[in-house]
């Protein structure tokens, strides 16, 4: 005769579920990035004068094509800041024109307007 099987307990739901342990503690405060590549760069392009593609690659190791990605993605699109190109040399220079003051709600410099 053929023993009846036990009848297991239900398996609890395993840690993989897609959350992390990060996700049962408190949260804490959001404190913004002081230091950061992205940073860095702002800071170059808000210089007045301004910056190359070739040092800001030096300075945070990207390849040139991602820092015109930058440009257009971050500083243009999602800052929504003007930024200012203008050939010196041999060289093309960008430097961030027309930001807003803070506390004061006036642009620093006239933007220009774009037409399509």
């Amino acid at each position: 005769m053929v023993a009846a099987k036990q009848s297991r307990t239900p398996k609890v739901a395993s840690r993989r579920t897609g959350q992390s342990r990060r996700s049962e503690r408190a949260p804490s405060p959001a404190k913004p990035a002081s230091n950061t590549k992205q940073q860095r760069v702002l800071g170059l392009l808000r210089r007045p004068e301004g910056s190359t593609i070739a040092a800001i690659t030096k300075l945070t190791g990207w390849q040139p094509h991602s820092v015109r990605g930058f440009f257009a993605g971050v500083v243009r699109k999602k800052l929504k800041l003007a930024l200012e190109s203008t050939k010196v040399g041999d060289d093309r220079v960008y430097r961030i024109v027309g930001e807003k003051v803070a506390g004061s709600g006036k642009p620093k410099a006239k933007q220009q307007q774009r037409v399509a």
